[in-house]
Order: C-alpha cells, then sequence, then structure tokens
C-alpha cells in the first residue's frame, strides 16, 4: 500500500518489508483466456512462490526531508522497479511504502509522453498529471521552455523527437513543477553533456530547497557527488545502506570479485580447449609460434600463493608461467607485459632486457616475475606472455592470456598510481573523511 503522510514529519520516504513479485510465464500462457484466468483465480494477485518471480524482497530503508538518496547496483537487481513502486506506477506485494508531498518522477524514457501531439501540448498534460492547475503551467511554460532548450520543436510532435529531447522535455517538466519528491532513473544519461550539467546544478538548488531527491545510476561518480547516503541493491536484496563512499567501494569490490571468478573460468575453458597451430586463436586469446618452447600455463598468484584475479592498487602480484622445450634450447628469452583492453601497453620486460644472458633450457620449468606492489590505476587489464628467441623470433606468444581486474580506495587519472603521500602547511584544513 502507498500512503500519502509520513509517520514522522522528517521523513519523506519510508519504505518497510518491500516485497514485490511478478507472475512468471509458464509454457502456454500465452494461449490462455481471460474467462480461464479468471476462473483458475490467477488475477487476484495471490501468488505462490514456485509461480513467481522475485524482483524485490527485505527492503527497509528511510529518506528523510531534504536528503538526496542513491540507489546502485547492477542490471536486473530491481532499482527501476524500487523507483516504480515509490512513484505509484506499480503495486507491491508486500510491505508498505510511505511518501509525504508531491512525487515527480523521471523513470522512462518518455513515460507520460502522447507521442502523436506536440511537445506544447504535453507540457500542459504532464503538468496536469503532477497536480499543476493550467493557470499554473502558463504561468510556468516560458521557463520549462528555456530551460529543455527546445523552443523550435514545442509545436512538433514528440513523436519525431530525438531520446535526448525527450529526456530535456522530460526533466524540465518535472522540475518545474515544485515536486517535494524527485525520482530519477537512469534517464539522465541519454541527455548531451552540457543538459546533464545543467539538471545536476538545477538538483542542487532544489536539494538545497530542502526538497529530496531519489536517483538510480550507474554512474557512480554522479551517486557519490550527489547523494548523501546510498542503498545497494543486488539480486532485488538490499545488501547495505551506508554513506556513498562505503556503499560504493562495497559494490565495486563485489563486482571485481565476480569479474575475477569470470576470469578465471575463462582462462580454464580456454586451457581446456585443444590446442591449435601456429596463428590459431582461442576466444579472445591470439596465439602463435614456432612452438619449440611451449607455455603450458600462466596464473596470476597473490601475495598468500594463491591463484587470484582482482588485486587491489599496490598488492603484491606474482605471474607464473610454465614452459616446455621440445628439444634443448640455448637461445631463450621469456617476457611478460599488461596492456589495457584497448591495447595500450601499460608495462612489459622480459629476461633479455634484464640482462639475463641465456646458456641451456630443455624439459619443463616455471618462470616467476613478482611485483611486490602493483601499482596500476583501477580497470581492466590483459596479460600477454612469450617464450621466443634473442632476435625475436616466437617460439610460443599468447596475446591476453589473462585478463584481471583492479580496484583502489582512492581515486586518480591515468594506468599507473604511485605511492605517494599529502602534505599541508599553513591555514589548510580538511573535513573528517566518513567511516
Amino acid at each position: 500500500m502507498t500512503e500519502s503522510t509520513p509517520e514522522t514529519p522528517a521523513e519523506a520516504i519510508r519504505v518497510e518489508g518491500l516485497e514485490k513479485l511478478y507472475r512468471r510465464t509458464m509454457p502456454g500462457d500465452r494461449l490462455r483466456t481471460l474467462k480461464s484466468a479468471l476462473l483458475e483465480g490467477s488475477l487476484t494477485g495471490n501468488l505462490r512462490r514456485e509461480e513467481a518471480i522475485t524482483a524485490l524482497a527485505g527492503i527497509d530503508f528511510t529518506v528523510a526531508r531534504g536528503e538526496a538518496f542513491g540507489v546502485i547496483g547492477g542490471n536486473g537487481s530491481g532499482k527501476s522497479t524500487l523507483l516504480k513502486l515509490i512513484a505509484g506506477m506499480l503495486k507491491p506485494s508486500a510491505g508498505r511504502i510511505t511518501v509525504s508531498g508531491r512525487v515527480a518522477a523521471m523513470i522512462e524514457l518518455g513515460a507520460g509522453f502522447h507521442p502523436e501531439i506536440s511537445g506544447r501540448e504535453n507540457v500542459f498534460i504532464n503538468g496536469a498529471v503532477l497536480g499543476l492547475p493550467k493557470r499554473e503551467i502558463e504561468r510556468r511554460y516560458d521557463e520549462i521552455v528555456e530551460f529543455s532548450g527546445l523552443g523550435e520543436f514545442m509545436e512538433e510532435p514528440v513523436k519525431n523527437y530525438s531520446s535526448g529531447m525527450y529526456v530535456r522535455l522530460g526533466f524540465a517538466v518535472a522540475i518545474h513543477t515544485d515536486p517535494d519528491v524527485l525520482l530519477v532513473d537512469e534517464v539522465l544519461a541519454v541527455g548531451d553533456e552540457a543538459f546533464a550539467h545543467r539538471c545536476v546544478r538545477r538538483i542542487e538548488e532544489f536539494l538545497a530547497a530542502g526538497r529530496t531527491l531519489l536517483l538510480v545510476s550507474h554512474s557512480l561518480d554522479l551517486v557519490s557527488g550527489l547523494c548523501d547516503r546510498v542503498l545497494w541493491l543486488d539480486e532485488g536484496r538490499q545488501r547495505l545502506v551506508a554513506s556513498p563512499r562505503r556503499a560504493i567501494d562495497a559494490y565495486r569490490q563485489a563486482v571485481a570479485e565476480q569479474e575475477a571468478e569470470e576470469h578465471q573460468a575463462a582462462k580454464e575453458q580456454r586451457e581446456a580447449a585443444p590446442a591449435g597451430g601456429p596463428g590459431s586463436e582461442s576466444g579472445e586469446e591470439l596465439r602463435w609460434g614456432s612452438r619449440e618452447a611451449e607455455i603450458t600455463s600462466i596464473r596470476l598468484l597473490n601475495a598468500a600463493g594463491a591463484e587470484h584475479y582482482h588485486l587491489e592498487c599496490g598488492e603484491a602480484a606474482c605471474f607464473e608461467i610454465r614452459v616446455r622445450a621440445a628439444a634443448p634450447l640455448t637461445d631463450f628469452v621469456f617476457g611478460v607485459a599488461i596492456a589495457t583492453p584497448r591495447g595500450t601497453e601499460v608495462w612489459g620486460t622480459n629476461t633479455d632486457l634484464e640482462g639475463y644472458v641465456p646458456a641451456s633450457f630443455s624439459g619443463e620449468a616455471t618462470i616467476r616475475v613478482t611485483c611486490p606492489a602493483l601499482r596500476l590505476a583501477p580497470g581492466e587489464y590483459t596479460v600477454d606472455v612469450a617464450v621466443h628467441a634473442r632476435d625475436g623470433a616466437p617460439y610460443d606468444y599468447r596475446r591476453r592470456a589473462l585478463t584481471l581486474t583492479v580496484t583502489a580506495r582512492h581515486g586518480g587519472v591515468g594506468v599507473y598510481f604511485p605511492e605517494h603521500a599529502w602534505d599541508f602547511a599553513g591555514e589548510v584544513r580538511w573535513a573528517d573523511e566518513e567511516t
């Protein structure tokens, strides 16, 4: 149920024990008739668990008046469903939602617009839906048009608008209806850079006036910059409600761990596939060479010696390469290199560059390149490994043999994070960091 008055005056939104179930589509459902559904009672809203998909479960939080509250999580985690429930567009399966004051929502691109009528007419329709009388809409019309930047298109039917123009008009109407609570989904990402900056400035003014914002976004920087607290949803469950830094760090850590598992699974799948000849390609990996020496495995190890493909910036890392020589060799070089997914070289070295002069290599060998503190910036990286002759002739070159994910507690620019410290002298003060 959705009520119009909160129990506590300081609260703009209260969500208690919220659950949302959707009916699972079963084989043959599309062939059922309305009569059969009524006879079976399947339109009454009483769903058995085995018939339902749980979109949200166990959601509890409050949002204070004047607070900017962010919602983050992966695709399918229930973020948009939560906003639709708070907006009253959907009915909860269980639990209670209490909202105070007038609500304006920007949830779906083009929602609330009639495609066949003009932008001007849609402004009046949307304004009326949001509770403004016609005279008040007329008074604010010029401001809405100016903010949207669509003056010359207002008499055009909105079906001719681009996605960015939809966003411009929708946000302009929503923000000029003086809502007490503004719900914003990812639609702001569709607008251009200049308009996005204009929206952020207007949201900051909106918050300064004591209004409430609930923002869903995949832009973690935007959420961090605007929000006072953040809810992290994961597969419809509430993982954490905390300060932006704490919630976003926890979310990034979980994503990085998941990516590391995917990297390891992909590596194992490549290794299990039949070995191809020179120039063969397996997945994203490209491999070539004479095979006079062959790389049989490559692993990334953490400080504890465990195979791991997620590292924190500055953590120790070891690249372990196992190589087998088909016949004894006296000319050989072992190498490793790190690059970004787009091919920008980050770091690389080999035994020849570091002054090792080959003498003999036969049978099997294990080569380890250990970095006591691998200070890569946060992001995805690929690893190339090779064994070749000193003149560069490849015995076995494996490009993109590994993929790893790096996270960091603090931001920066570039691909390298050197160890560093700040020092301040004089009248410089900093607010205490959030715990």
